[in-house]
């Protein structure tokens, strides 16, 4: 079933809300350097159209892709520096969203006037997030980021990629450690431990641990889910002494509802690691982890863009999916809250 998009001063349904992201939080978009000093690029995110423009000294604006006399999409337009001309008829829009000038008719009543939404954007770990808020919570909610992604003594690198899917799947995945020892079993660093196993939900001030109750340190044996403004996940897999120095090897993960039908999935790869360690573990990375991890993400996308849209309607759970229950009951309840606040 196809969810459409509400139309201008339509409330959203609850399940347009689940099926194209929570509002009222940050969402990453894309990687930052997908937008260079002085460019704009067009993307698409919780279903809705934006432009991402930088001015020449990298600030950052993005703008709803849609221009406010005849609603022309902005990015076909001229990067002027601090400001967008559309196409069409030349109206001049500025990184807040305000219109700047009407060429074809100087002093036009349009001119002045912020027409055009604009989000918060923040950047961190090479990824631009953006505040996604409804008419009635404009202003952005309190980000509290990874601590892997601001720790100076944490060396992160970003992984990112697209996956035609439902956003939900890939937060499900995330948030279902049993699946390493089956799926990703002839990895590097899942290969080992137990493939049965008991699970516990664990709470915490930020979200939950879902995690094994009888192996730690040996497989994909816990994951936390948090929420600090941004929906984030934490886990951390065992390395040999062959992936050289540094501590645990963790992962931050989030992922961006670009539509219904499409996620972008942002991993933060991270070791706690200083100086010439940081050096060696790079250049291990590059050299040599960097491929193997890929090989695991491209197991994760083949069985999610494999399992079909309704797949979610059509199951026999058990123990080990009570993470992925907790998970789909919070974020109907927060959709369906969304909605009938709107």
């Amino acid at each position: 079933m196809t969810t459409l998009a509400p139309r201008a001063g339509l409330a959203a349904s609850a399940d347009h809300i689940y099926a194209t992201g929570l509002r009222n939080q940050w969402h990453p978009v894309v990687p930052s350097d997908f937008v260079a000093p002085g460019a704009m690029r067009k993307v698409t995110a919780l279903g809705e159209q934006w432009l991402l423009f930088r001015r020449s000294d990298g600030a950052l604006s993005m703008l709803a892709d849609r221009c406010p006399h005849r609603g022309a999409p902005l990015s076909l337009g001229k990067h002027l520096g601090d400001r967008v001309a559309c196409w069409y008829h030349g109206v001049e829009v500025g990184t807040d969203g305000t219109v700047s000038s009407v060429p074809g008719l100087p002093g036009c009543n349009l001119e002045g006037k912020k027409l055009v939404t604009s989000l918060p954007v923040r950047e961190i770990g090479g990824a631009v997030l953006a505040y996604f808020g409804d008419e009635k919570h404009p202003e952005p909610a309190e980000l509290t980021l990874p601590e892997p992604l601001t720790d100076p003594d944490v060396d992160a690198i970003l992984c990112y990629a697209e996956w035609n899917g439902p956003w939900r799947f890939a937060v499900e995945n995330l948030l279902d450690p049993m699946h390493g020892a089956f799926l990703h079993h002839e990895s590097h660093t899942m290969y080992d431990g137990d493939t049965t196993a008991k699970f516990r939900i664990r709470e915490t001030d930020r979200g939950y641990f879902f995690e094994k109750t009888d192996q730690r340190g040996v497989n994909f044996d816990w994951v936390e889910l948090c929420r600090t403004g941004v929906d984030w996940v934490d886990l951390t897999i065992p390395y040999p002494p062959s992936a050289g120095p540094g501590g645990p090897f963790g992962i931050v993960g989030m992922v961006c509802p670009v539509d219904e039908n499409r996620t972008g999935v942002f991993f933060w790869r991270y070791r706690r690691v200083q100086g010439w360690q940081r050096d060696t573990w790079r250049f291990l990375y590059k050299t040599l982890i960097e491929e193997r991890h890929w090989q695991v993400l491209e197991q994760d996308r083949v069985m999610l863009e494999a399992m079909p849209a309704d797949a979610d309607q059509r199951e026999n759970l058990y123990q080990h999916d009570l993470g992925v229950v907790r998970l789909r009951r919070m974020y109907r309840a927060e959709a369906e809250a969304q909605a009938s606040a709107s």
